[in-house]
């Protein structure tokens, strides 16, 4: 398929500032330049999932997200068709949810925990990126985070974290580190630092890549 899009899948575990990268790189390109299509998206709705003794849900495993359904998105982006999808709310009442329209584009960034586990999305990553924290910086991160997000109590993110988010990072993401393209250190969210390592990659995609698409 010669129009095919360049896919960058960005990996990070919970608290890496992965959020804060994704913004910075998205600031660089326009519009009709780039999509964002995130495994957020795609968890299977609470009430078919499983409660632990404690009443909490655990989120971080792969057997959560919809997997077939996320590719079949990404197939259609890579097809230049638009997918509709719901915004996933998680557990907060007075989220408003919304109905995403995700276009396609030249470059489509795919992002999540398990991404790189997933094979068959794997497998359609042209440029993998893996963004990383130290443990406390992303622990810290975490629980405001989901205090204000999610309306979460700290005691049930504390446990989280160290029940399902720290087991569920060195299963499923860790292992893949050393297969990514690039690793970036995300301890401190310094705006200057990341955009100019964002600046640095998105300039490369556009030599390389948006201006032979418009040759």
């Amino acid at each position: 398929m010669n129009n095919k899009p360049f896919i960058i899948g960005i990996a990070g575990g919970s608290g890496s500032g992965k959020t804060f990268f994704l913004n910075c790189f998205l600031h660089h390109f326009k519009n009709d330049e780039v999509t964002l299509v995130s495994q957020d998206d795609y968890y299977i709705p609470v009430g078919e999932m499983s409660q632990e003794e404690n009443k909490l849900y655990n989120f971080d495993l792969p057997s959560t997200i919809d997997d077939q359904q996320f590719l079949l998105d990404i197939k259609k982006l890579i097809k230049g068709e638009v997918i509709y999808k719901k915004e996933y709310n998680f557990n907060n009442p007075l989220a408003i949810t919304k109905i995403l329209e995700i276009h396609p584009a030249p470059i489509i960034i795919v992002e999540g925990l398990f991404i790189l586990h997933f094979k068959e999305i794997a497998a359609l990553l042209d440029h993998r990126i893996f963004v990383e924290a130290e443990e406390s910086v992303a622990l810290a991160r975490r629980i405001k985070r989901d205090g204000m997000e999610r309306g979460y109590p700290e005691d049930d993110v504390t446990y989280k974290w160290h029940n399902h988010v720290v087991p569920a990072y060195k299963e499923y993401l860790l292992p893949y580190r050393e297969t990514c393209d690039q690793l970036i250190t995300n301890n401190f969210d310094t705006p200057d630092d990341i955009i100019k390592i964002t600046e640095d990659i998105s300039s490369d995609l556009k030599i390389k890549y948006l201006k032979h698409k418009a040759e």
